[in-house]
């Protein structure tokens, strides 16, 4: 075989290797890939019969209901068309009240979702404890300069 030949097997050789290791994470990846569902497309029957799955929407108003001496929750998920009740036993997150949008997971029992998990989801808008006021944007922060200098006596 000529040095062309071998080159030519080497470079099919490692391009076979880099796809198949690409396909293997692809499909490791596609696995762990858990969408929810919303009350709607549960009602249209897009939940499957039997299993786990997830269920998001937003915690309905006046429907958190604690049961006394047990760490039992019952509360409905809504969004806005459609409402599921959900019970849930265990710790809730920290981020859990009314109007908070969570997902949950778990299966549909007798009409009602068994949650085994509350995951609460949190705004997009990040701010660091003790600051209570966004930066100003560039143009005010230019007006402050130039009122500042023009307090100060110097020329722009």
């Amino acid at each position: 075989m000529t040095r062309r030949h071998q080159r030519l097997v080497m470079v099919l050789l490692m391009l076979g290797c880099v796809s198949l290791a690409v396909g293997f994470a692809l499909r490791a990846f596609n696995g762990d890939l858990l969408y929810y569902l919303t009350p709607t497309q549960l009602y249209d029957g897009r939940a499957p019969r039997h299993g786990q799955f997830r269920l998001g929407g937003v915690v309905e108003k006046g429907s958190v209901a604690r049961m006394p001496g047990s760490m039992t929750v019952r509360f409905t998920l809504t969004d806005f068309k459609h409402a599921v009740p959900v019970v849930y036993t265990g710790i809730l997150p920290d981020l859990f009240r009314v109007g908070q949008g969570i997902v949950v997971r778990g299966r549909m029992v007798s009409g009602i979702f068994q949650a085994t998990q509350v995951l609460a989801k949190h705004g997009a808008r990040y701010m660091p404890p003790g600051i209570h006021r966004p930066h100003p944007p560039s143009g005010e922060e230019k007006m402050l300069a130039l009122k500042r200098d023009l307090a100060e006596g110097v020329r722009p």
